[in-house]
């Protein structure tokens, strides 16, 4: 029986109803209105679906992959091992939102509603432009937008340092404080590691037989191979037979502990005292040291480097400390250029003659 429609019945229904065969394919159901034209439209509809399909109703299509939101990629960042922080706030912010709508404005307008109060280019930055780079950028590769930072996220460069005699006082201190504190600022200044990367680093990466250490992450995500200077050889030989069983060189694996533990190593190179631990209401006195942070070490580092050991600004980049020239050429004021040399022929005081006419030194 082909394909009719039967008129709506009373007590039964409002709507014409679609009934019959049609190539094989039986058909009964609501036509969905109760006007003869739409439910001829609708039958002629599902004439051309048995048509296409062999069935009715038609399958279902296949669902398609699923388009990517902001919580599906911080999710699959975080699984890669990506580093979380900073991350819950923009989570709660975009939530669900499709990773194709968040453009420059949509960043842009997340750090103006989640830190209102901050101006810092630089903060801002670290908080939202470059977390949601990385996660979007884990998940789209090339395709992802170009992120533009917001204005100073560079921040101001400096090249703080200390002079070998400081830095040598400093950690003699922090050995009688602690040995394995002392190897670990040895560690900072020798190969000129951020605090947390010689926080990261594992013992079964650190060969002292062959003056090497592997560090297998850094902030710009890149590994690394370390030389060991030949004064930490021993020390880290004798480290690592006291501590066969750690998985990590060092113990600690907060930064406040190590920034307290400078704190006490700064102020005894300075001849002040400064309780074991923190207590509430105590402030410290102004006193010379007090700039020298770890990362300061990493500037010494880097300024020694420059100044002592020759290295020019591309050697400072080849260490693989620095991802670019660019970022190594901060260091290069600390090695004074030739022209200084013509300091030698300004007029000298210990020649000035009676007449007030100075005499060049060999005059």
């Amino acid at each position: 029986m082909p394909l009719k429609l039967r008129p709506p019945r009373k007590g039964k229904t409002p709507n014409f109803e679609v009934r019959g065969t049609y190539l094989g394919v039986y058909v009964e159901c609501s036509s969905g209105s109760p006007r003869r034209a739409l439910a001829e439209k609708k039958l002629r509809e599902i004439e051309r679906c048995i048509e296409d399909h062999g069935q009715w109703p038609a399958p279902e299509a296949a669902p398609g992959p699923r388009e990517p939101t902001f919580v599906s990629a911080v999710e699959s960042y975080l699984r890669s091992g990506g580093a979380g922080r900073h991350l819950f706030p923009l989570v709660k912010h975009f939530g669900d939102t499709l990773l194709r709508d968040i453009d420059q404005q949509a960043i842009d307008g997340a750090s103006g509603a989640l830190y209102p109060h901050i101006t810092n280019g630089g903060t801002l930055n670290a908080y939202v432009h470059t977390p949601m780079s990385a996660v979007m950028h884990h998940v789209l590769g090339d395709s992802c937008p170009t992120i533009r930072r917001p204005k100073g996220a560079g921040g101001r460069p400096r090249n703080v340092f200390m002079w070998p005699e400081d830095a040598f006082l400093i950690i003699g201190e922090a050995d009688k404080i602690e040995e394995e504190f002392g190897l670990y600022l040895r560690m900072l200044i020798f190969t000129g590691i951020r605090k947390s990367e010689g926080q990261h680093l594992l013992a079964a990466d650190v060969r002292p037989e062959e003056r090497a250490a592997w560090l297998r992450t850094s902030k710009n995500e890149d590994p690394r191979m370390l030389h060991l200077k030949a004064e930490l050889v021993g020390p880290l030989f004798a480290h690592l037979a006291k501590n066969p069983d750690r998985k990590f060189l060092f113990r600690w694996r907060g930064g406040s502990q190590i920034d307290w533990l400078l704190r006490r190593a700064k102020m005894a190179a300075c001849g002040l005292e400064c309780p074991k631990y923190w207590i509430k209401g105590w402030k410290a006195p102004a006193y010379r040291l007090d700039f020298v942070t770890c990362h300061v070490f990493r500037h010494s580092w880097a300024t020694w480097l420059r100044r002592y050991a020759g290295a020019d600004v591309q050697g400072l980049a080849a260490t693989g400390n620095w991802r670019n020239v660019r970022s190594a050429e901060r260091y290069s004021h600390v090695v004074a250029s030739e022209e200084w040399n013509r300091v030698d022929d300004l007029p000298s005081m210990e020649t000035q003659s009676g007449n007030g006419r100075g005499k060049a030194i060999g005059e």
